[in-house]
């Protein structure tokens, strides 16, 4: 750690194209979506979409309008070649400037199709569309018994030339539990209503539902292509289908910070807010100046870890907004000491998962929340068998 920052997220982007080539040897005869939203998950969207394309990535895959065109713009440096593809819309969504961004932009609906549509005249352009289909996550997309409308208002609109049906799409509901009923059931409800948009003359570049878990356990769901987000960063998207080493996936994102401050107490001291934890004997408080505005989960409040000289010490008392403690034990690292929240785990450090079940949630929020007073700091090391 330099002793002027404060603390960092290390992004090891050789990590992420390892992950994309131990994903696509998943999937072989699929394309390969990376799902960059919310930033790449939190490690940088520009930095991991340019890594992840050189590892193979045709397609990238954004929520926003306004992620989906940030990678377009010159300044991201990526190919004019890449497919990018945008799902999350609200009416008045900027559909012209991602229509002539060649910028596939999902439909869910009869509102989408029509605001689509006036953009596309208004550009002199086709849009570039997919039509996502609800086959039981019950979130986006559209229902079974609307579809047979908004297939044939697409299919209207490409034949007067002012869009191009280039996919049909859906979501899984529980991909991360292996199983599940619902599996079977929304497979089979995405074959049908793929099956009737075709026979009414759709003809798609691609088909796919396969998010991580499914890429990784459910061949029979990658169709023409997978889109991978939280296993491309190296974590799992469940323990109940394994770690990211059975996989032969490593987590990207180390987060770690120099300790503030080190000083020795007393017995019975009240330790951060609350008071809700009191030291059991004279000891020594190391102070990690990372708080729940940098995204460390409050209720992670006396349960998180913490490497520290290679011990493993935890959250004494509640995170705050900016600072959070950790007893040391009687031991006297030194401010400027690193603390390691989360890595790969080759230290010995907690994982982001570790976190995960301190805080009572999911490995995806831990690394996405962290903010953005926090600096990214890109690395690019090869691994013994990483495949870099």
């Amino acid at each position: 750690m330099n002793e002027t920052v404060r603390a960092r997220a290390e992004i090891d982007l050789a990590a992420v194209r390892a992950n994309v080539r131990a994903l696509r040897e998943r999937a072989p005869g699929a394309a390969f979506m990376a799902v960059v939203k919310a930033d790449a998950y939190g490690h940088g969207a520009v930095a991991c979409a340019r890594a992840a394309v050189e590892a193979g990535a045709a397609w990238l895959g954004t929520a926003t309008p306004q992620e989906a065109l940030a990678l377009r713009a010159p300044e991201a440096g990526l190919p004019d070649d890449v497919r990018i593809m945008c799902w999350l819309w609200t009416p008045g969504g900027p559909w012209r400037e991602a229509i002539e961004a060649g910028i596939d932009v999902s439909l869910s609906g009869l509102w989408a199709l029509d605001e689509v549509i006036r953009a596309a005249r208004s550009a002199g352009v086709p849009a570039r569309v997919q039509l996502k289909a609800d086959t039981g996550l019950g979130r986006g997309g559209c229902q079974p018994g609307d579809w047979a409308e908004l297939v044939a208002g697409a299919l209207r609109a490409e034949a007067a030339g002012l869009l191009r049906i280039t996919g049909l799409w859906s979501h899984f509901a529980c991909a991360d539990e292996p199983g599940h009923p619902s599996i079977t059931a929304q497979l089979n409800r995405f074959r049908e209503m793929v099956a009737y948009a075709e026979r009414q003359g759709v003809d798609p570049e691609v088909r796919h539902i396969a998010n991580s878990p499914a890429t990784l356990t459910l061949p029979e769901s990658h169709f023409d292509l997978v889109r991978p987000g939280i296993a491309m960063y190296g974590v799992s998207p469940s323990p109940e289908i394994g770690l990211p080493a059975d996989f032969g996936l490593r987590p990207v994102m180390t987060l770690a910070a120099s300790l503030a401050l080190v000083k020795r107490v007393p017995e019975g001291h009240g330790v951060s807010y609350g008071h809700h934890y009191v030291t059991s004997g004279a000891t020594t408080l190391g102070l990690v100046p990372l708080g729940y505005a940098d995204g460390i989960p409050r209720h992670a409040s006396s349960t998180g870890p913490v490497l520290v000289e290679g011990k493993w010490r935890t959250v004494a008392g509640r995170v705050a907004m900016d600072q959070f403690v950790v007893d040391l034990g009687g031991d006297d690292p030194g401010p400027g000491a690193e603390a390691v929240l989360f890595g790969p785990g080759d230290r010995g450090e907690p994982t982001a998962e570790d976190w995960a079940k301190a805080a009572g949630t999911i490995a995806y929020e831990i690394v996405t929340r962290i903010g953005n007073r926090v600096p990214r700091v890109y690395v690019d090391d090869a691994h013994e068998g990483s495949g870099t």
